[in-house]
């Protein structure tokens, strides 16, 4: 059987699913599930392309909120923070006025992932522009974002137990 720490990004869930993880783990059949479910991977690679997918999110599900002025892959973000993405605001002063830029910044493993990932994690920063905390709204937001998100977080996770466990990249 696989071992606890080789699920350290399912440690919140119950134990029927962490069971059929561990089954999974141990039929080697993980990054052909993960296949099954996500074939293709997205077609957006810069960080051009990716600011204007957060823009047409953003646009289309939280119009007054705080503009989101720069969106990135940043590679540094798994090995430095632990996170799959970040939401950042940076206070300037500017004359007599203190400016507020919101940055976004997605780890560079979502360059290479299914599209319905990257909307997860795009939606998962967003959401942070209205609810700072992961709290009951936070997560209600998100699923208004998108429906599947609870699903789609579950499925992200099992593909970072799949990378920690040595396994491929699946999309590159």
């Amino acid at each position: 059987m696989s071992s606890p720490a080789h699920l350290k990004y399912l440690g919140a869930y119950p134990e029927h699913l962490l069971v059929q993880v561990r089954r999974l783990i141990d039929d080697d059949r993980l990054a052909d599930h993960l296949r099954q479910r996500y074939p293709d991977a997205h077609a957006i690679r810069t960080d051009k392309a990716l600011y204007g997918y957060v823009q047409d999110l953003k646009d289309e599900y939280l119009r007054n909120a705080d503009p989101v002025t720069k969106v990135e892959y940043d590679s540094k973000i798994a090995i430095v923070q632990q996170a799959l993405g970040l939401h950042t605001q940076i206070s300037r002063v500017q004359g007599g006025k203190l400016k507020a830029k919101r940055e976004i910044r997605i780890g560079t493993v979502f360059r290479d992932a299914p599209p319905a990932f990257l909307r997860m994690i795009a939606v998962h920063e967003l959401a942070h522009l209205k609810e700072k905390e992961h709290d009951k709204a936070f997560y209600k937001l998100c699923c208004w974002m998108e429906p599947d998100y609870h699903q789609l977080e579950f499925d992200v996770r099992l593909y970072l137990t799949q990378l920690e466990l040595g396994g491929d990249r699946l999309w590159a």
